[in-house]
């Protein structure tokens, strides 16, 4: 077959896999307007859907923001910073101003400390060598802060194009439809400024007659929990609403198993509360640390779960990371799934699966 190309993005067309640029079903491919799924859906639908690209390729892909004057919008998860934080992203975007959109934060519990969250985003991404103008606390799903967001990208941007970036997973695509409504006013922008010839894996849709909001593909991050759980599972781990805390008093020696995904062993300190904030579905389970690897290697999959079967094939190993913690109230994060917050004067050990590694942060409630 002679190569085809999307006339939409310009993507090589290709048939065998879904989730990357270029893909059409093969019933398509005698279409004399010849789209990927991702330009046809956003032509006849209205829809904007991720493709995945990993990180050498997108910053491969980007590099020419370099050579534009524009404002990057980094989305990322708030349940999973590590994983859906573009580490590289320094490198292509330079000078540029960034706006750091952290999403779902309708899913955290009403005491969190939204300031304290902030700031402690701001110190996370500095740590990358990436300097943001702003933090927003934001849902895409419910619209929280797009109203402010899009009032201080039009004040920030100066009639120049807009770049929104992120992982796969993290609500990209709903947060574009959201914001260029909330910018424009008119909830059919995306199929009225479609037009053939755009640049492979940009989507521009038009803002005003000077510039527009550009969509890049989604990287897909390997630190990113998501990549090693079923479809089935991943309902179980992202929260639907409000997360509820789920409070063990522990002594030292006991250990709480978080489905059989992750664990957090008690090695040494007072009795106390470690505080747990989870997905609602996502179980629980407490022991003894004595009996910790026993009821691991017996029940993962059965009494402990998730993982279902089909996650139990590709999840990591669990790997431990040790951490003295002193008298400052602490979450211990474990990222892509919550945190587990205690009072402090305790050494514990995370065991998260490997390349997912679990963290320390001062408490946000």
């Amino acid at each position: 077959m002679d190569e085809l190309y999307c006339q939409g993005c310009g993507a090589k067309i290709q048939t065998s896999d879904s989730g990357k640029a270029g893909y059409t079903p093969e019933s398509s491919l005698q279409n004399e307007d010849l789209l990927c799924k991702r330009c046809f859906r956003l032509k006849h639908y209205n829809e904007i859907q991720d493709v995945e690209m990993d990180e050498s390729d997108f910053l491969d892909m980007v590099m020419s923001i370099q050579d534009k004057e524009g404002l990057v919008v980094h989305i990322i998860d708030i349940f999973d910073v590590a994983g859906s934080l573009i580490h590289g992203l320094s490198r292509i975007v330079g000078d540029h101003p960034v706006i750091l959109a952290a999403n779902k934060v309708d899913l955290l519990p009403k005491s969190t400390n939204k300031q304290k969250l902030k700031n402690w985003l701001r110190s996370t991404v500095n740590e990358y060598g990436i300097k943001v103008k702003d933090v927003f606390l934001i849902s895409s799903t419910k619209g929280t802060g797009i109203e402010e967001l899009a009032q201080t990208l039009a004040s920030y941007r100066k009639n120049k194009d807009v770049y929104v970036v992120g992982t796969t997973n993290v609500g990209k695509s709903t947060f574009i439809n959201r914001l260029i409504k909330e910018s424009t006013g008119i909830g059919d922008v995306i199929t009225t400024s479609y037009f053939p010839g755009t640049t492979l894996g940009f989507i521009r849709i038009a803002l005003d007659q000077h510039s527009a909001m550009i969509d890049t593909p989604g990287i897909v991050n390997k630190r990113q929990m998501a990549h090693y759980v079923s479809e089935k599972d991943l309902k179980k781990i992202h929260p639907k609403k409000e997360i509820k805390q789920r409070v063990y008093q522990l002594n030292s020696g006991q250990t709480l198993f978080i489905g059989g995904l992750a664990r957090l062993d008690f090695v040494k300190g007072d009795k106390q509360s470690f505080i747990c904030y989870f997905s609602n579905d996502l179980p629980i389970h407490r022991t003894k640390l004595e009996k910790a690897d026993e009821l691991y290697a017996n029940h993962r999959g059965e009494l402990l779960l998730p993982p279902d079967e089909q996650t139990m094939k590709t999840l990591p190993k669990l790997v431990k990371h040790a951490f003295r913690i002193g008298d400052e109230k602490t979450d211990i994060v474990f990222p892509g799934l919550g945190w587990i917050s205690v009072l402090g004067n305790v050494t514990v050990e995370a065991h998260s699966p490997e390349g997912v590694g679990a963290s320390i942060r001062s408490s946000l409630i």
